[in-house]
């Protein structure tokens, strides 16, 4: 018993170490822009490039893990994760922090894989506890994000090698701890045709949102970008289905059971980075906060993630995990409109936070059970990484998009746009969701 705790405890921590590196740069950008003499809208490709790496790595390296073991794989990741801190910690330009992101990025994985080793290790009833854990410490990373670029008031150096120590402290961690049995070889390699096509159509497409606002909507380049990216995510589609091993399983996608926890993932990633990426827009520019501040307003988030994520257990036995993450997203809708209509005060950044946290609190500790508990064991894996995958899309594309919302229309804009996010989800849980009690398989 002992010993399953203290696996999931370092596994938990190894994620939330690989989502420190998603949200670190946030309150970054606004600094590192004045100081590179870069407009927002690239120094934001920092969090987008991150983010679209990690996209790409969540289906390929959950196939790795599926073939190779996934303590293996969670090791690999977690020393990208490392030497990707410690090249943009030494780098003082654009391009070379940038390709550090993208190495940081391998990290995205962690929990997916982390969701398959314990369901290796963990009785069924023990399950939808860590499950949740693991699921909500993707909140508590995000908002400790904020907070660690804070401490070191905006010097990213100084963040990235204080990222790089705890990924080494992580790689030491899941070595001496995690164990696994040995990996039953699944046949066949990996897709990285598929790798490379989800790669291009996505960075087509963010590169659009991003830069339509400077180029204009209807430039030749905007455009296209945008035709770019459907011909690609169409090609993209019709090699995955005649692909015996496809990077992503389309049915996987589409599936009845699992496109409720797809759906809202992806609608809840958007407008979690939709709005502290505004916030921290917002706290620094007609506030004049601090680095440290904007981690400051964004405190209640990450102390009500980590509360709802220790009462995970108590909630999925009592609640089925549809019902949770149609009352998170919910919350996540009435803190976005909160911050539409008041965002002049320090009340209302604290109360809005607050909202926020309980919100992503609640819809990220069931959306890994809403996931995984329609399909059998051994496509936990699977599962588990198309939900992150469509959170890591949806996040990403938030960073675009809300970088062009800031820059045409302003915050209320973008802090809209994540409401009816957030709302989409509510409605679509609603719908798709299963709110009958089951236990997982």
């Amino acid at each position: 018993m002992y010993k399953n705790s203290l696996t999931v405890g370092v596994l938990a921590f190894a994620v939330a170490v690989g989502t420190l590196q998603m949200t670190v740069v946030v309150p970054l950008m606004p600094l590192l822009g004045r100081r590179l003499g870069e407009p927002l809208t690239s120094v934001s490709w920092l969090l987008t490039a991150g983010l679209l790496s990690g996209a790409v790595a969540i289906p390929l390296l959950s196939r790795l893990g599926d073939m190779y073991g996934r303590r293996t794989v969670s090791l690999a990741a977690l020393a990208l994760l490392v030497a990707g801190s410690a090249l943009s910690a030494a780098s003082t330009a654009l391009v070379p922090i940038m390709a550090g992101r993208v190495l940081q990025g391998a990290a995205a994985p962690l929990l997916p894989l982390a969701m398959g080793l314990v369901r290796e290790v963990l009785p069924r009833d023990r399950l939808p506890t860590a499950i949740g854990v693991l699921s909500a410490t993707i909140g508590v990373g995000s908002g400790g994000g904020m907070i660690l670029a804070g401490l070191v008031d905006g010097d990213h150096r100084a963040v990235f090698w204080m990222l790089t120590g705890l990924g080494a402290l992580s790689f030491v961690l899941v070595a001496a701890v995690v164990r696994e049995a040995p990996p039953t070889r699944e046949p066949g390699r990996p897709d990285l045709a598929g790798a490379a096509l989800v790669s291009a159509w996505l960075a087509c497409l963010l590169l659009a949102i991003s830069k339509g606002g400077a180029w204009g909507w209807t430039s030749p380049p905007t455009l296209g970008l945008l035709v770019a990216a459907v011909a690609g995510a169409a090609v993209w589609v019709v090699t995955a289905r005649r692909t015996a091993a496809p990077l992503i399983e389309i049915p996987m996608l589409l599936h009845r059971g699992t496109v409720g926890a797809t759906v809202a993932s992806f609608l809840l990633g958007f407008a979690l980075f939709g709005a502290i990426t505004t916030v921290s827009a917002v706290a620094q520019g007609p506030l004049g906060a601090s680095v440290l501040q904007v981690g400051v307003y964004l405190l209640p988030t990450t102390v009500l993630m980590l509360v709802v994520s220790m009462l995970a257990g108590r909630l999925m036995r009592r609640f089925t995990a549809s019902a949770l993450v149609a009352t998170g997203s919910a919350l996540v809708t009435v803190a976005a409109l909160w911050l539409v209509f008041a965002r002049d005060t320090d009340a209302d950044l604290y109360g809005a936070a607050a909202v926020l946290g309980l919100g992503i609190g609640l819809g990220y500790a069931a959306l890994g059970t809403m996931a995984v508990e329609h399909v059998e064991p051994a496509k936990t894996a699977a599962a588990g990484g198309v939900n992150a995958l469509v959170r890591v899309v949806g996040s990403s594309l938030a960073g675009a998009v809300g970088a062009a919302a800031l820059s045409s229309g302003g915050p209320g804009w973008s802090f809209g746009i994540a409401a009816g996010a957030a709302l989409l989800a509510t409605l679509f849980t609603i719908f798709y969701g299963d709110f009958s009690r089951r236990e997982l398989a």
